[in-house]
């Protein structure tokens, strides 16, 4: 799929960084070269696309620690062989005790400092923990679609984190951004900061205790955290530390099977994760607006591309925040956002010409710090996982004796009362997971993904728009400059920089940034039936595939055989 054509009215050009991979039995793609490993290490031995995903997750919880862990949440978009697809939500929800009026915020003007609250007190610290999804959501995923054990798909994480892994510069350099506030707790410092310095990369990282708690779940089950001794033992713990969290909130918290939303696009169907994400929603809404107009022939990278890209973005964006939340807290017009005529009537709003300001109140605030992992076998079975702990290595402190971080997901609510993502007890936190599908007359064409919170649905839409309007090729789509906007600056990546100017004169307020959300990880399914999986400069991200097969049926070693 896809082709060198667009380049002949590119208004930009670029050079692809790394290589995709083909293969025919199976491929999965995350953001680690172990966790790739592992994923692959389950196809071998036979199991299928949720085997290999989870078990790359258990992996990522080792060796991207800053990123996702079991103390997170997550949503998993899943198409099984016989065609049904299935969203796994297990993103986590905010204790019982928690209430709107729980946080000060510092600022009730909207702004860069509208989220933000005394101390940091919503996003460091025992009271930024939100109840976890990430385990329970793993392993009952796991138990319904996987064939293999908990204790096979666990292990590869075991060893990595028993016997130890090499840090990547990405790694490091994470270590770095978020060692002031590590620095504050004993515990993550003993590991992360040894010395009072971040571990450099080269350095190896073992983590004993997270390795024994990792066994003990391979024993017990999620139980042990949703209501067992290692629940209670943490539970203690965050209270002891001025935390919500407490063990019945454990033992409450619900994995939820959602109805993905559903769009068409230019021939193609497009499947995404419904709220309380709101990345499904605002691609296909983006996708929608964006059709009547031939991008194709106004060329990619050109400025009216550019200026369309930050249009429909912007408008997504005020829909996001006047509309999307829990939909168990919230009315969310699902249907009306994602129609061709709401399309239209956004679309004639639009004046190719110049800016315009489509703000409605306040955005929300997301961690772009999250993982995805994209995997397929030869049977059929597709997963597209998106999980995070929200703020790179969470709340920033480790818990003592498990090796576990935490998440500080409750900094994805507003902490401000009477707002539709205000604090409440149970409620979900809302996000930009994007997890998606492409199908082409019914069977899959493409399965994407990437962290980077708020930027994650708008760099996934570029993507999409990348292949189909485009016809680029996997690793050029994944690779692709990219901008983004909710509504204020168009941040820009280097790939983009000679169209500065050019925004900048139709009334953009352009951002130079180095990139714009993170490493995504991509699969093309292929006419012949192999598969080509690609992952793109942002993160440490490593597609590896599964060939070759067994023997031809009957074959025996030649000489030995009996004449």
């Amino acid at each position: 799929m896809g082709g060198s054509n667009w380049r002949m009215r590119a208004g930009v050009a670029f050079a692809c960084e790394k290589t995709p991979v083909s293969a025919s039995r199976g491929m999965v793609v995350t953001n680690h070269p172990l966790a790739s490993a592992a994923g692959i290490e389950m196809l071998a031995a036979g199991g299928n696309a949720v085997d290999a995903a989870i078990a790359a997750l258990f992996t990522l919880s080792v060796v991207e620690p800053m990123m996702v862990g079991i103390f997170g949440g997550g949503m998993a978009h899943i198409r099984l062989a016989d065609g049904c697809h299935a969203v796994i939500d297990g993103l986590s929800c905010a204790p019982q005790a928690a209430r709107a009026d729980m946080y000060k915020p510092i600022s009730d003007e909207p702004g860069l400092d509208y989220l933000e609250t005394e101390g940091r007190a919503n996003a460091v610290g025992a009271r930024a923990v939100a109840v976890p999804g990430n385990l329970k959501a793993w392993c009952e995923t796991l138990a319904r679609f996987g064939r293999m054990s908990l204790a096979d798909v666990i292990e590869p994480a075991i060893r990595h984190a028993s016997r130890g892994f090499t840090v990547t510069p990405y790694l490091s350099g994470c270590i770095g951004e978020a060692a002031a506030d590590m620095a504050r707790d004993a515990e993550i410092a003993r590991l992360y900061l040894p010395d009072g310095k971040p571990l450099a990369a080269g350095a190896r990282l073992v983590q004993s205790d997270y390795a024994e708690t990792l066994r003990r779940i391979a024993k017990d089950g999620p139980a042990l955290l949703y209501g067992g001794g290692l629940g209670q033992q943490i539970a203690e713990a965050i209270r002891a530390a001025g935390g919500l969290l407490a063990l019945e909130d454990l033992k409450a918290f619900q994995v939820v099977e959602r109805a993905p939303v559903r769009g068409p696009y230019r021939g193609f169907e497009i499947i995404g994760p419904p709220p309380p994400s709101s990345g499904g929603v605002h691609v296909i809404q983006m996708l929608n607006i964006l059709e009547d107009f031939d991008l194709a022939a106004i060329g990619f990278g050109s400025t009216d591309h550019l200026h369309l890209l930050a249009e429909v973005l912007k408008i997504a964006f005020a829909d996001r925040a006047a509309a999307t939340a829990d939909p168990a807290f919230v009315d969310v017009p699902v249907e009306r956002l994602i129609s061709k005529q709401y399309a239209s009537e956004r679309r004639a709003q639009i004046d190719i010409t110049r800016a315009q300001s489509w703000s409605a109140g306040v955005a929300a605030g997301e961690s772009p710090n999250t993982t995805h992992v994209t995997v397929a076998d030869r049977e059929g079975n597709v997963v597209a996982s998106t999980q995070t702990i929200n703020s790179l290595f969470g709340a920033r402190f480790l818990l003592p004796g498990t090796g576990v971080i935490p998440n500080n997901y409750m900094y994805l609510f507003d902490p401000h009362p009477g707002k539709a993502l205000s604090v409440a007890p149970n409620k979900r936190i809302t996000t930009s997971q994007a997890p998606v599908m492409a199908l082409k007359d019914g069977k899959p064409a493409y399965a994407l993904g990437l962290p980077g919170g708020l930027r994650i649905f708008g760099s996934a839409m570029q993507a999409l728009v990348n292949l189909i309007d485009f016809g680029m090729g996997l690793q050029e789509a994944v690779e692709a400059p990219r901008l983004w906007t909710q509504g204020q600056q168009v941040e820009l990546e280097p790939g983009y920089a000679v169209r500065g100017e050019a925004l900048k004169s139709r009334g953009h307020d352009v951002l130079p940034v180095p990139s714009v959300g993170g490493g995504m990880n991509a699969i093309a399914f292929n006419a012949d039936g192999s598969m080509s999986g690609a992952a793109c400069w942002r993160a440490d991200g490593t597609p590896m595939g599964l060939g070759g097969g067994l023997a031809r049926a009957d074959v025996r070693f030649w000489p030995d055989l009996r004449r």
